[in-house]
């Protein structure tokens, strides 16, 4: 078997590149770089140096940074050595240190990075984790196996996350936070656990969102929120009072298709929380 790898790519002669390799037009692998078995690259992605990948498709215009490792074997001792790989979208960029493993044997068997994400310094991706467009991971978040996280999630750095989780569309958490639950999405959350203190409009306005839906769907999200109704009572008041529209709605079915349940609200410290 012998490389594909097409015309105006510029390869180190240091690099280390699998014959089952398909390379595009107008990438760059710079020294030391190894391209292990199974490996795609888009047109004008960029592996810098030191960058390791393996069993991983990645996308157009993406950037590979130093020292990062890409499809390695999955964290999971139930783990066979099953043919399983890593998907990454266009111009998505891994920073320096960053991991990210190739699925376990479950699932679509896929770990999945969107389009336009940006993974910083030394964040890990699980096995089977799927990360939607334009994600943005600070510097040394965890993500541990199965996590979801929707379009436009940012998670500030050195923040934990239990396997299997969801966190919503455009929500935000601020660093060193920690959960073992699915953030609503459009929230905003700190701590550890990180209770949503209030809804991400800023997020919601630079994405085009009128006023009058980030008006109702606020006055939603209190009522998610609020002390004085569980989350049935909550969800009906919603219905009842507020108009609806898509985020209220997606609101609502996140919660109700959560299988380890919504950080809504705490009467216990953070720290209390993680213990029990």
């Amino acid at each position: 078997m012998t490389n594909t790898i097409l015309e105006k790519s510029s390869i180190h002669p240091s690099a280390v590149i699998h014959p089952s390799a398909v390379i595009s037009e107008d990438v760059t692998i710079g020294p030391n770089v190894v391209i292990g078995e199974g490996v795609k690259l888009g047109k004008g992605t960029r592996v810098i140096a030191n960058a390791y990948i393996e069993y991983a498709e990645i996308g157009e215009n993406c950037t590979i940074s130093p020292f990062s490792t890409i499809g390695s074997e999955p964290q999971d001792l139930g783990y066979k050595g099953e043919p399983t790989k890593v998907v990454i979208g266009d111009e998505t960029i891994v920073k320096e240190n960053v991991t990210i493993h190739r699925g376990a044997a479950c699932g679509d068997f896929t770990t999945r990075i969107g389009n336009k994400c940006l993974l910083m310094v030394g964040s890990h991706i699980a096995h089977n984790c799927v990360l939607e467009d334009q994600v943005i991971l600070a510097n040394l978040v965890t993500l541990g196996g199965h996590v979801h996280v929707g379009f436009g999630a940012f998670v500030g750095g050195m923040s934990v996350f239990h396997q299997n989780i969801r966190i919503g569309d455009m929500a935000i958490i601020s660093g060193f936070s920690a959960s073992r639950q699915d953030i609503l999405p459009y929230s905003k959350g700190e701590g550890r656990p990180p209770v949503p203190r209030g809804l991400n409009v800023i997020a919601m306005k630079r994405r085009g969102v009128s006023q009058e839906i980030r008006t109702a769907t606020n006055e939603a999200f209190k009522l998610l929120i609020s002390e004085e109704y569980n989350t049935t009572q909550a969800i009906e008041k919603i219905k009842a009072e507020i108009p609806m529209n898509e985020y209220i709605e997606k609101m609502i079915e996140f919660i109700k298709t959560s299988k380890r349940g919504v950080l809504l609200k705490t009467h216990k410290s953070g720290y209390q929380s993680l213990e029990d």
